[in-house]
């Protein structure tokens, strides 16, 4: 059967240039500095060598503060319930035998568990950009100095803060852990692509002479390194081609879903391009190699991949922005305090003010602010089928201004389906379409399983005999006593045969639409024509819709015909099309759309569309995608319902809310209890005790505990 399109094969494409990395760095997830030493970018999946990890999302480091915080946490119990000061707070009398516990775990813990604060300050602070670390590492110098000072009865000083730095540790690895947990950057879409390929090719060796004269041909299984241009190539039923090249020999149906994203297969023929990491699904072929390693198409897509993960910039935590205003607070009220105390001539409350006005500066409430609304919202994402890779990503996607669809496979099913019948006087639709599934009842083709499953639906398929199949002219049997035939216009054309009129209209509207249109032959006389085409998903007009409602621009990305492009956009209202494009031009239609000031976000299943998922503002995947197009994407999509990405972005509204008002409450406190702890009130005599302050920053904690759990009355399922 004709008509069966054959997807272009992919070229290497250009190298996309990334960002030139001058401009300063934001600060990245907890305190997690965006750039390395000498200022420049450093990229997702590079490792600082000062401290601990300045890039949240490596698991190793996950690892790192989830040990820390399980051991933190057992040393913290005997330090906060054998301190006085919280023996004080309600009303029990620790036992003199533990009075040397609180400063001997409490100097474990700060050297334990604080390591990673203090060295993610060192990275800050050489980088010029104070944040959270730096005031989280603040606050636990301050409090093991005064009440490692006190312990050892020098300079008489009662700060006993051992349980307060106790908690406050314990407390910071937890939010770290959490948010480095509910991180997962797409790390793994350069091995899917390698994954694609064989391990190793069978290649001919050069004919020798046999017994008696005949030259035998032979075949040696080498690696795909050992492959070079010219060389012949056998590939097996069922095989992957080891790489690019053109068929010689042989012709079958491939797979190229790999690489185009189409379920459909496409014949392959001498003359044919092939592109490595396809599969030949029924039958062998012999390849002549044409490209190897670096030149060919997947090497294409893999630089484009590179280039798009390099280039994408990183969102700036609010968290972050939040301390390291804070830092600044904290260091001046504490500067104040103590110059006005001093000139009050009181240097002991001089320096307990300023020791208080320095620990209160880091509230527990901040670390946490941020780490449990994503932590919820990670979980809850994943109950709703919306699997978070890039938290950044997930983050990014409530100020999307435009949504980039790949059609084939998202917004469309990926594979034919009927779309329509017309017949000539005499026969009904119903007929032409069971005359035409009888001849396809044989065919493995995709568009022969189309006819029969429509005629399916429509009622019962009648039997044939003496099926044949003709290379690019279509199918024939013999269907009740008939000879029937099914195909394209070279059918027609073999025939000697014209479209009769009363079917004209209904062929060019169709040929118009994109469609691919098959003719039915009974006994040397067209009888009705169906049309084929890719079947639009019945929940993808709900989500366009939806996202105009939101003042979304809907955009479509296709390598398919721009008649056929136009069709599918205008029956479900999408604003703009690209049509017609090669794997790069994908990234250079995410490249355009966000030259025009859009936050692009990018719906895509195919490896062609790894390099634009990588570089959108958000990469999104559909689920039944393939492994590249999964791991380049910051957000996934476990089904193929397109309305996930409008749960995805009410996710990101409601937990940017969250965020927002967690972090209003924790710094809203700071700027109330800082003052207070300093003394401001003293003339009137009220001056913060540093016990209470500290009972006040754990209820604070709680506050912004319970709200970040409200997150979860969210309902992110779509709505039918």
């Amino acid at each position: 059967m004709d008509q069966r399109r054959s997807a272009p094969a992919i070229s290497a494409g250009r190298h996309a240039s990334g960002d030139d990395g001058d401009e300063d760095a934001p600060i990245g997830p907890t305190g997690h500095q965006g750039h390395g030493d000498d200022g420049h970018e450093q990229h997702a999946g590079h490792e600082s060598h000062d401290g601990h990890d300045q890039h949240a999302g490596h698991g190793d480091h996950g690892g790192m503060f989830r040990e820390k915080f399980w051991v933190s946490l057992v040393l913290s119990i005997p330090v906060v319930l054998l301190s006085p000061m919280v023996g004080d707070l309600f009303g029990y009398d620790p036992p003199s035998w533990g009075a040397w516990i609180p400063p001997v775990l409490g100097t474990v813990l700060f050297f334990y568990g604080g390591w990673p604060f203090l060295t993610g300050a060192r990275t800050e602070i050489r980088n010029r950009r104070p944040g959270m670390m730096t005031l989280i590492a603040l606050a636990i110098v301050v409090a093991f100095v005064a009440s490692g000072l006190t312990s050892l009865g020098i300079g008489g000083f009662d700060l006993d803060f051992w349980w307060e730095l106790a908690l406050l540790i314990v407390i910071m690895l937890l939010g770290h852990w959490l948010e480095m947990r509910a991180l997962g950057q797409a790390s793994g879409a350069l091995d899917a692509l390698a994954e694609l390929l064989p391990d190793t090719a069978e290649r001919f060796r050069p004919a020798q002479a046999g017994s008696g004269g005949v030259r035998a041909e032979t075949v040696e299984e080498v690696a795909l390194s050992d492959l070079r241009v010219d060389d012949l190539v056998l590939v097996r039923s069922g095989g992957r081609i080891p790489a690019d090249g053109t068929v010689l020999e042989g012709t079958a149906e491939v797979d190229e879903s790999t690489v185009t994203g189409e379920s459909a297969t496409v014949s392959r023929g001498p003359g044919d391009r092939v592109v490595a990491g396809t599969v030949a699904t029924d039958t062998s072929l012999r390849v002549t190699v044409a490209a190897v390693g670096d030149d060919t198409a997947l090497a294409g897509i893999r630089r484009l991949v590179e280039d798009a993960q390099a280039s994408r910039s990183r969102a700036q935590a609010l968290a972050d922005r939040a301390a390291a205003y804070l830092f600044w607070f904290a260091l001046a009220s504490g500067v104040v305090t103590f110059v006005v105390w001093m000139l009050l001539g009181d240097a002991s409350q001089a320096v307990e003010r300023t020791v208080t006005v320095l620990i209160i500066a880091c509230p527990h409430a901040l670390g946490l602010a941020i780490p449990l609304v994503i932590a919820i919202s990670t979980a809850m994402s994943a109950r709703a089928g919306i699997l978070v890779k890039d938290r950044l990503a997930l983050e990014r996607m409530r100020s999307v201004d435009a949504v980039l669809f790949d059609k084939t496979g998202t917004l469309t099913l990926g594979r034919p389906a009927v779309a329509g019948v017309a017949s000539t006087g005499g026969v009904t639709d119903d007929d032409v379409l069971a005359l035409a599934a009888a001849v396809e009842y044989q065919s493995e083709h995709p568009l022969a399983k189309a006819v029969v499953a429509a005629a399916r639906e429509r009622g019962e398929v009648p039997a044939a005999t003496q099926f044949r199949s003709s290379t690019g002219r279509g199918v024939r049997a013999v269907v009740d006593g008939e000879a029937v035939a099914v195909g394209g216009p070279a059918l027609l054309r073999e025939h000697d045969l014209v479209v009769p009129e009363p079917l004209t209209g209904s062929v060019s509207a169709w040929a118009d639409a994109g469609s691919t249109v098959l003719y039915v032959v009974r006994d040397g006389a067209v009888v009705g024509t169906i049309a084929v085409a890719d079947e639009i998903r019945a929940e993808s007009r709900q989500a366009i819709d939806a996202l105009h409602a939101e003042g979304v621009r809907v955009v479509m990305v296709t390598g398919d015909a721009r008649t056929v492009a136009d069709s599918v956009a205008a029956e479900l209202g999408v604003d703009e099309v690209f049509a017609e494009v090669l794997p790069q031009d994908k990234d250079a239609a995410v490249v355009e759309l966000q030259g025009r000031g859009l936050s692009v976000a990018m719906v895509g299943d195919g490896v062609n569309d790894a390099p634009a998922l990588a570089r959108a503002d958000v990469g999104l995947a559909i689920g039944a995608g393939t492994d590249v197009a999964v791991e380049s994407a910051g957000v996934v999509l476990a089904s193929d319902d397109p309305r996930g990405v409008l749960s995805a972005r009410r996710l990101s509204q409601a937990g940017y809310r969250k965020m927002v008002q967690n972090l209003v409450w924790a710094s809203g406190y700071n700027l109330l209890a800082v003052p207070l702890a300093a003394g401001v009130l003293a003339p009137v005599g009220f001056v913060l005790p540093p016990a209470v302050g500290a009972v006040a920053m754990t209820a604070s904690t709680i506050v912004v505990a319970v709200n970040a759990q409200l997150l979860r009355r969210l309902d992110l399922r779509p709505s039918r």
